[in-house]
């Protein structure tokens, strides 16, 4: 599976506000997402609540394990998965874009790469 939308900001940015402007700013590519699969800092009935609303789709927290050991969570697993497929690209394991633009061109260009690599 891969991403519907991506959206890039710079680090002074809070997450929640970001997400859920960038779930404005692709709300005509996501009329049929039903669930949004999230990590632990996107917790909290604010962006659960922003989200129901914007897209009418249930917000899940995908939580990684509370044990000190290694144990595969089905959720939590399609994320870290495609965070593993992006490092695939030499470019993007550093941040040597002088311009957030850039960026997200060069992470954009890495998700084409898998798709095409798949079909």
């Amino acid at each position: 599976m891969l991403p519907y939308f991506i959206e890039m900001t710079t680090a002074n940015e809070k997450n929640r506000q970001e997400a859920l402007q960038g779930i404005d700013n692709h709300k005509r590519n996501l009329n049929k997402v039903s669930a949004v699969l999230v990590d632990r800092g996107y917790t909290g009935k604010p962006f659960s609540g922003g989200v129901e609303e914007r897209i009418e789709a249930s917000v899940t927290v995908a939580k990684q394990s509370e044990l000190h050991t290694f144990s595969v969570i089905p959720q939590r697993w399609v994320v870290e998965r495609s965070f593993g497929w992006r490092e695939k690209c030499r470019r993007l394991w550093k941040n040597y874009e002088k311009l957030l633009n850039s960026s997200l061109h060069r992470v954009v260009l890495a998700f084409i790469r898998i798709l095409l690599n798949r079909s």
